[in-house]
């Protein structure tokens, strides 16, 4: 079971809902922390994975953007916007900065959902083990790798465990290598002892507001190496000019016309995903359509990727 990781940025929402129906027929579960003071995205978000029978994940307690201060506003949106919605669980996020006893009063807000607690340096497993030992609720725990060793994780082996690795080191554009390898979690989880796994897809752990001018313009794309044991590796398409930030459209189209290439050798191992027929479509049309835009395809061909391999 796949369980991608998304900061519920304008087009991480966007990926989400657009994929809704390849969520589903896997069985993939989105895991998403929303960063953004309007829930109305992340509402349509939920609509559309509801629709299509795919199931959620909300982080009701956010480490990052304009809920840290106060989780009001997203208690008011799981009691009573979202209410109507079964796909969705609760998740609560335990870093350093929370103690049992405050991740205990967050779950007994939600008092008819399932839960998911998501470790992310949390310092207290086996007083949280204890303290839900008999709880009849259904409970998943959620392992961010760097922040839990095996002993950790042992505290909980009583529930459904998932293993959530940052397979994307991220980097200035320019910097990156036009290969390397990402993962393989998804061919190795159960020897890791887990129920599942989870990354953060080709955006990585670390979170930023925004990016700063683009010296260098770069297509991220993942695929499975049926000759590596089904390893998957990441592709980095750059532009050939790198010392502006000027001509972000150009820059693209440079890229791009490296994917393309690619797609075309012979012996390709990049998946005709349906993002991937978009970038096709917008090298034949030589159309810019942003950023943001790019990343929300790369987001989505990944998702693919791991749905068909998955399946």
């Amino acid at each position: 079971m796949y369980y991608p990781y998304f900061r519920g940025k304008q087009f991480d929402l966007l990926t989400i809902k657009e994929s809704a129906d390849v969520l589903a027929k896997a069985n993939i579960v989105s895991i998403i922390e929303p960063v953004r003071e309007s829930l109305s995205g992340l509402k349509r978000t939920i609509e559309a994975l509801s629709a299509s029978g795919a199931e959620a994940v909300l982080i009701v307690n956010p480490s990052y953007g304009d809920h840290t201060e106060s989780s009001d506003a997203i208690q008011k949106f799981v009691t009573e916007e979202i209410k109507a919605h079964q796909n969705v669980c609760v998740g609560v996020l335990l870093t350093n900065n929370i103690d049992t006893s405050e991740a205990l009063q967050i779950c007994s807000t939600y008092p008819s959902h399932s839960l998911y607690f998501i470790h992310f340096g949390f310092t207290e497993p086996k007083a949280l083990a204890e303290a839900t030992l008999t709880w009849e609720r259904e409970i998943c725990h959620v392992f961010a790798e760097e922040y839990c060793g095996k002993l950790y994780q042992k505290h909980f082996s009583d529930r459904t465990r998932v293993l959530l690795r940052n397979g994307f080191k991220r980097q200035a554009n320019r910097k990156y290598p036009d290969i390397e390898p990402f993962s393989d979690l998804h061919a190795t989880y159960r020897d890791e002892g887990v129920d599942g796994f989870g990354d953060f897809l080709i955006v990585g752990d670390e979170y930023t507001e925004g990016g700063g001018p683009a010296y260098a313009v770069a297509i991220h794309l993942t695929f499975i190496d049926p000759e590596m044991d089904n390893a998957m590796y990441i592709y980095h398409f750059k532009s050939d000019r790198q010392d502006t930030p000027t001509d972000p459209a150009g820059k693209f189209y440079e890229a791009l016309t490296k994917l393309i290439a690619k797609i075309e050798e012979p012996d390709s191992k990049i998946l005709r995903t349906s993002a991937i027929e978009e970038f096709a479509d917008l090298y034949k049309r030589k159309h810019f359509p942003g950023l943001g835009y790019i990343k929300k395809l790369s987001m989505k061909h990944h998702i693919e990727v791991l749905a068909d391999y998955l399946e």
